[in-house]
């Protein structure tokens, strides 16, 4: 029901105008964006960021929020709109970010797998930001993992399947989109390059014809100009992607940058679409790391805050969106060991993810300098596990310490099997924290718990209540009025 219907004295009116405001000025200098009135009491919005996290259900948000200072919330909690989706993809009950990504994207439903096609692989299904192009919009895609990997594949390629990485990266300069930012293109490495045992050409040189300017450093993306169309990306690791935010060194960009540098090379009066994916919180969870996952829901959020100051200076144009393409790693906040005694605190004592930590004693091995017991100062130190000076709840067992032993010795010096063995022993540190600290885990796969949406801003009363993913993409195609040449 509208909040003003019928004829009402224009004091009545004046009252309430200036009261949402209030509340708009209020919200913002608060870092939370205000919600607008029900749908069609403001113009249509412009300027519209759908935030996913890759991975990100409630167990991931609310593990980000205890492990936050307490002095601390995420921007996200605090949007005025919840809602909740389901994500299964259309053959398969647990999706996967090509299905989920599809959805997302498109508003349809797919097979695992597949980049906006229908499951019949022939079909090309179009997508929300491919529309928000066609009707003059500016459109930004941003993520924190291979720009051509399965979530930000899904709004600007089309194919029919996530594992063509040359094919989907050179569809970047197809789109004619205005910003790519983040991560690597994983179909540029060599491994991806190669066809028929010839080199097709590679995708910087691909985006540069195009008419993109290609930089990989912060000063450089600072100089681009409002307007010029630009792919920008930051340190990178094996598979294309940004590094975990417990990681990340000064010199590389965050998410959070990236989201900021796109909002200032899109803005203008036409306005924008801007997707950002906090992909890491996915591979973070896949692991069970959940100091990992914890960190990167919180860079991811900061990314979102972003978008928070931007609203400001738009209140009644805005929307933003945030939701998650699937769950990861049957996350829970509590386990049957440590029953009612939680304490996320401790996960705070994780200085390096599993997937570092795991290349650290990959080369203590190689090394063949590196005793037990050197391995367990390490513990100590990048974990805190052992220091007792600290927090008795720190303190290893017998039956802990003969674990570790154990599979410390299995990690052979050399070969192929050195890095997985590697993965086994950081596991199981990893493990002992998690556990520690009242965290469980069911899966070191997707899941198919719904997922959470939140959203501030012109219409984001549309995206409350309980429905399917394909209605995010459905809902901001009828608030921005896609279907109309504008």
């Amino acid at each position: 029901m509208p909040l003003l219907s019928g004829r009402k004295p224009l004091s009545v009116a004046l009252t309430f105008i200036i009261f949402f405001l209030l509340l708009s000025t209020a919200a913002c200098s608060g870092g939370r964006v205000a919600q607008a009135p029900a749908e069609g009491r403001f113009p249509v919005p412009k300027y519209i960021f759908l935030f996913i996290g890759d991975g990100m259900g409630p167990a991931q948000v609310g593990l980000a929020g205890a492990v936050l200072d307490s002095s601390s919330t995420l921007a996200m909690t605090g949007f005025p709109v919840l809602g909740t989706v389901t994500t299964h993809a259309e053959n398969r009950y647990i999706t996967d970010s090509g299905a989920a990504g599809t959805a997302l994207a498109t508003g349809s439903k797919t097979s695992v797998g597949t980049i906006s096609m229908k499951s019949n692989h022939r079909d090309t299904l179009r997508t929300v930001a491919e529309l928000a192009r066609r009707n003059g919009m500016r459109v930004g895609i941003v993520s924190s993992v291979g720009i051509d990997n399965a979530t930000p594949a899904c709004f600007f390629a089309h194919n029919a399947k996530r594992s063509n990485y040359y094919d989907i990266a050179g569809q970047m300069a197809e789109s004619g989109f205005d910003y790519f930012g983040g991560g690597y293109a994983e179909g540029d490495f060599p491994r991806n390059r190669l066809k028929g045992g010839v080199n097709r050409p590679d995708i910087p040189a691909l985006m540069k014809i195009a008419g993109y300017r290609v930089v990989s450093d912060r000063s450089s993306l600072r100089s681009v100009l409002p307007g010029t169309k630009c792919w920008a990306y930051t340190d990178y690791d094996g598979k294309a992607a940004m590094s975990f935010e417990m990681e990340r060194k000064e010199q590389e960009l965050s998410l959070a940058e990236f989201t900021r540098e796109g909002i200032r090379l899109l803005d203008n009066p036409k306005g924008f679409f801007m997707m950002v994916e906090g992909g890491k919180i996915d591979w973070a969870c896949h692991a069970n790391d959940g100091a990992a996952a914890a960190h990167d829901v919180v860079a991811f959020d900061d990314a979102i805050r972003e978008a928070v100051a931007f609203s400001c200076s738009h209140p009644d144009e805005t929307l933003i969106v945030v939701t998650a393409d699937h769950e990861c790693g049957g996350l829970s906040l509590g386990n049957g060991r440590r029953g009612y005694d939680s304490r996320m605190s401790l996960l705070r004592r994780q200085k390096v993810s599993l997937e570092g930590f795991s290349r650290k004693v990959t080369k203590w091995k190689e090394s063949r300098k590196v005793s037990f017991s050197m391995a367990l100062d390490s513990v100590k130190v990048y974990y805190g596990l052992g220091d007792v000076s600290a927090d008795s709840s720190l303190a290893l067992s017998g039956e802990e310490r003969l674990v570790l032993s154990k599979a410390y010795s299995n990690v052979p010096e050399t070969g192929a099997a050195a890095s997985g063995s590697a993965a086994e022993f950081a596991s199981a540190v990893t493990g002992i924290l998690n556990e520690r600290a009242g965290v469980g885990w069911t899966s070191k796969a997707h899941t198919a718990v719904p997922v959470q949406v939140f959203a501030a801003g012109a219409g984001a009363e549309a995206f409350s209540g309980y429905y399917d993913n394909t209605g995010i993409a459905g809902k901001i195609i009828r608030l921005a009025r896609f279907g109309e040449r504008r």
